[in-house]
């Protein structure tokens, strides 16, 4: 008798010790096109927070890509079919800020929720947006480029080379650079530059504006893409050396792409907030996994914002997952 017993422990021990089965999770996601180093940064960083966030929730979370290749009509197709597979959630970095929303309400019939990222839609309000916070990028950009100035001892006279402000990115950068410029006595905004994210108003416009305001010794730039065409400008003034050379021209930048990357490396760029495709993708993870269980996401109102970080060229080789400096 007590050894029946016994056996009927063991069993109860073995059955009580196998782990519950994760419970799947499908996301379809539907690239608006993936031409750039960046779309694949944050795939590869979307996969591997998967694992890693998933195992940590009990979720084993598989993925679908599609590409539209620039198409808003063939991303709607896309996301038809994702829905159509039976997917547990729907996300897209859409092409078209307004056609995205009739796929946002097709998702919504059919009872998929549905993220944004990004890139928001223009009128229907997904599940949840995910995004970089581009108003906070400004903000530590510009903490770090006048505690920099300090520093130094330098009064900072800059030139604001703003983004096409049709673009809430650009906005947000401008406001927070404005932001401040109010709050710190090293820093002040000698004139704005509208760019329209076009390369030659990058070039012309320093160029322009560095004639208009030659005591000029420092410029904010709303994001880094365009750097050459500053470099141009700088160099046809005379104004470029590195941080240590005389005339230098003291930079602060927002995103720290790749080709921002060597000159931060070789001290031409002095500060810069990350467009972090790595805190991108946790971010995205995180409220898949919580819209999955039925949980709140807790997001601010502009959406689920994932911060990027401060780099000056000494931290650099020390910043770990900066997709620019792994993605070329």
């Amino acid at each position: 008798m007590n050894y029946c017993k016994a056996l009927v422990a063991a069993a109860a021990a073995v059955i009580v010790a196998v782990p519950a089965m994760a419970e799947e999770l499908t996301i379809g996601f539907s690239w608006n096109s993936k031409t750039q180093p960046l779309e694949q940064a944050w795939e590869d960083y979307m996969m591997s927070e998967a694992k890693k966030q998933g195992e940590a929730a009990g979720v084993e979370i598989n993925w679908i890509f599609n590409v539209a290749d620039g198409d808003p009509s063939r991303q709607a197709s896309n996301i038809e079919d994702l829905i159509t597979q039976g997917v547990d959630i729907v996300a897209a970095r859409a092409e078209d800020a307004g056609a995205i929303n009739a796929s946002i309400r097709a998702a919504k019939a059919a009872g998929v929720p549905f993220i944004t990222f990004d890139r928001k839609s223009d009128s229907v309000a997904p599940t949840a947006h995910v995004g970089g916070d581009s108003y906070d990028q400004a903000l530590t950009t510009g903490v770090a480029f006048a505690d920099l100035l300090a520093e130094k001892g330098i009064e900072g006279k800059c030139i604001e080379l703003q983004g096409a402000l049709t673009d809430i990115n650009a906005v947000n950068r401008s406001k927070g650079w404005a932001e401040i410029d109010a709050a710190r006595d090293e820093i002040s905004t000698l004139t704005q530059v509208p760019t329209e994210w076009n390369p030659e108003l990058f070039r012309s416009g320093m160029a322009n504006a560095l004639r208009a305001n030659p005591d000029a010794n420092c410029a904010f730039i709303a994001s880094d893409f365009a750097i050459t065409a500053v470099q141009a400008a700088l160099e046809e003034a005379g104004r470029w050396a590195p941080t240590g050379e005389d005339g230098h021209f003291w930079l602060a930048t927002q995103d720290l792409l790749p080709g921002a990357v060597p000159l931060m490396e070789g001290g031409y760029i002095d500060v810069s907030t990350s467009y972090d495709a790595f805190a991108h993708s946790q971010e995205m993870v995180r409220v898949a996994i919580a819209i999955h269980k039925g949980e709140d996401p807790a997001c601010s109102e502009d959406g689920c914002l994932a911060k990027g970080r401060v780099v000056t060229p000494a931290t650099l080789p020390t910043t770990e997952n900066l997709w620019s400096t792994t993605y070329k």
